[in-house]
């Protein structure tokens, strides 16, 4: 009997150290630091213009007061017409290739790597009246990025890529596109990685913090990988709450018992 007192009272422990907290579960909190009144301190958005990298899909459209004279540049689908959004972007789209480029009809390759599209629409409508038209032409320039496509991976409903035809996306519709995180996923830490010039960084965004609103990460960006962590209860097996560690517990004790009884019998 006293082992059986003794494996209570660890198995009492195990479910005190697996329950996940309240507290990491709710999103945007209030925390120690953070000033309580939400809309003119706390949900300042901070959205850093996006700029072109290599493999984004631009679609670019140009018009004009004769729009025959600008037909060769814009793309036409028609051929397409049972392809899906994504699908249709990628072939009517310009692919930026490795060096930077898109390839255009009558204007050849024009590097875009590292501009917005506000600067690329500038270029490309100085580059036309230079080159081609003249200022009475009223030639117009719109480029947009061919949807924001992102992945998110780990502790979420349905792990995958996604392609939201949107310019502005922050985390939590991110999130919300790939299912919501679950209990045992860390929303205390998730993970934004982002390609940059340079290479891959990681981001770290608490989701249970209000401030997380004012991060310069808040709002995610084409090819973004997103990775929400589990926690380490998940890994211990005993339940996501303390009901679901006790049920567990409660079995365990259940077959001991029998054993016991069991033995005591022989």
């Amino acid at each position: 009997m006293k082992h059986i007192r003794l494996l209570i009272i660890v198995l009492s422990c195990v479910v005190v150290s697996s329950c996940i907290p309240h507290k990491d579960t709710i999103y945007l909190q209030v925390k120690e630091g953070a000033i309580n009144d939400t809309i003119p301190n706390n949900l300042s958005e901070i959205q850093k213009p996006y700029r072109v990298q290599v493999n984004d899909i631009l679609n670019i459209r140009v018009k004009a007061l004769d729009q025959e004279t600008v037909s060769i540049l814009n793309p036409v689908g028609d051929e397409n017409l049972n392809a899906t959004s994504a699908e249709r972007a990628f072939f009517d789209g310009f692919i930026v290739d490795v060096h930077g480029n898109v390839r255009m009809p009558t204007l050849g390759y024009i590097n875009v790597l590292g501009f917005t599209t506000e600067e690329i629409e500038k270029a490309l409508e100085q580059k036309l009246l230079e080159e081609q038209f003249k200022e009475t032409a009223n030639i117009f320039v719109t480029v947009k990025l061919a949807g924001l496509r992102y992945t998110a991976n780990g502790e979420v409903g349905s792990p995958g890529s996604q392609v939201l035809y949107t310019e502005r996306v922050n985390i939590f519709e991110a999130i919300a596109n790939v299912g919501e995180i679950p209990v045992t996923g860390n929303k205390k830490d998730v993970l934004i990685i982002r390609q940059y010039p340079q290479g891959q960084q990681i981001h770290h965004l608490d989701l249970t913090d209000i401030r997380v609103m004012q991060s310069p990460y808040y709002y995610i960006q084409p090819n973004d990988i997103i990775y929400v962590k589990p926690l380490k209860q998940k890994s211990l097996g005993t339940g996501e709450t303390a009901l679901s560690s006790i049920a567990a517990i409660a079995s365990i004790l259940s077959l001991l018992t029998t054993g016991v009884l069991l033995y005591s019998r022989l």
